[in-house]
């Protein structure tokens, strides 16, 4: 798959937003991290930039930028800090869901206000006893009238507690067949009987929130199933996740480039033995290593993002870019706490920030293991067309 050479405003979009996080992210997101700390003010400065709507369609007051230059601004507020990429994805996710399979009523409904960040959007599949097994959820939505009454809890809910509208994969059959047809996509929103739960404490990904949703008889409009027809919900998730999958590989090429940029740096201003430690060899072949698995990184990335915008199905380019990306910024971070040494370690440095989120995108938005499953098994059903 090609990848398109940006243009001018899309090149002047990315570049903004590299200046943005230079300003605005990078002098305060040491501080706020260690803190846990939501970053308000910079979230206030995404939604001025139109970060919230940047891959919404201009008709419903979005940027209409395809999912390239997403990408592209994805590594830029990830190499700042990876949690504001996060804060962005669970929103453009079911962002384009709703343009994707809503319908035109939904998208007239929902899409201007998630344009300009007012309405905050998130996404939920996953349940305690089902992360990778989608197949197997609990949470049940019974019609009733012009209703559906929602019960069950869900898990690892980003944005779970600001989020005031939730993608929700929820069961409303038990006896469809083939059994994804029992699953259906509800676009619920916070009231009564639906809430965040308690919030769940990470190792990294700090300074927003990963929760519980609890539904408890929440008493969602039909008007909300996405597309209006039941039975859609896994196929049309599977869709999303692509977009998420293509955030997590741009967050682990962002997140991989502040660590050797940092390394870098550090190994041209260290002495050692005399001499500044970027002169040894084996700081040079690590260097040359980070920066290789990088590039690499980032045209995968790139490449899966050009062919979901074409409307292909993209579940194994978006899995091949998740897990090369997510694994390669896991030896990146590694590498640059080695050139660090015992700096790297200290908390007074980036690099055991960037050591502590690398491994979230290792098994964020489906594991890797997963993500070889289904690489695998589509490289398959491609060879046998």
């Amino acid at each position: 798959m090609m990848i398109p050479a940006a243009t001018e405003e899309q090149a002047a979009i990315v570049a903004t937003v590299r200046d943005f996080v230079e300003r605005d992210v990078i002098p305060v997101a040491h501080e706020l991290e260690h803190r846990d700390e939501f970053p308000e003010a910079i979230v206030v400065g995404m939604r001025q930039l139109g970060l919230f709507g940047l891959t919404i369609a201009e008709q419903h007051g979005g940027a209409g930028l395809d999912l390239v230059t997403y990408a592209r601004v994805v590594e830029e507020l990830a190499r700042g800090w990876m949690s504001l990429a996060g804060i962005l994805n669970t929103h453009v996710i079911t962002a384009y869901l709703i343009g994707e399979f809503g319908s035109e009523e939904q998208r007239r409904r929902f899409l201007p206000r998630m344009a300009t960040g007012e309405l905050r959007a998130g996404f939920s599949m996953s349940e305690a006893q089902g992360g990778s097994d989608v197949q197997a959820i609990r949470t049940r939505a019974r019609r009733e009238g012009d209703a559906y009454l929602v019960t069950g809890t869900k898990m690892w809910a980003t944005n779970g507690a600001r989020a005031q509208l939730v993608a929700t994969l929820v069961r409303t059959s038990t006896d469809r067949e083939p059994p994804h047809r029992q699953l259906s996509c509800l676009l619920c929103e916070k009231g009564e009987g639906f809430f965040a739960g308690r919030t769940i404490a990470k190792l990294g990904y700090k300074g927003v929130e990963t929760t519980e949703l609890i539904f408890e008889d929440s008493r969602q409009p039909a008007a909300n199933l996405l597309g209006g027809e039941e039975g859609r919900g896994f196929s049309q998730m599977m869709a999303g996740i692509e977009v998420g999958r293509i955030n997590v590989a741009a967050r682990g090429v962002g997140v991989a480039r502040a660590a050797f940029e940092h390394a870098i740096r550090y190994a041209r201003e260290r002495h050692a033995f005399g001499r500044p430690i970027a002169e040894h060899q084996a700081i040079q072949f690590k260097l040359a290593d980070m920066a290789t698995r990088i590039e690499a990184a980032r045209l995968l990335t790139l490449a899966a993002a050009a062919r979901k915008q074409t409307g292909q199905r993209s579940d194994v380019e978006a899995g091949m870019a998740k897990l090369f990306a997510s694994e390669a910024c896991q030896e990146v971070v590694l590498d640059a706490m080695r050139i660090f040494g015992g700096y790297g370690y200290s908390t007074e440095y980036p690099i055991e920030r960037l050591y502590r989120d690398a491994p979230l995108l290792i098994v964020g938005e489906g594991t890797n293991e997963i993500q070889r499953l289904i690489i695998a098994r589509g490289l398959l059903a491609r060879d046998l067309d």
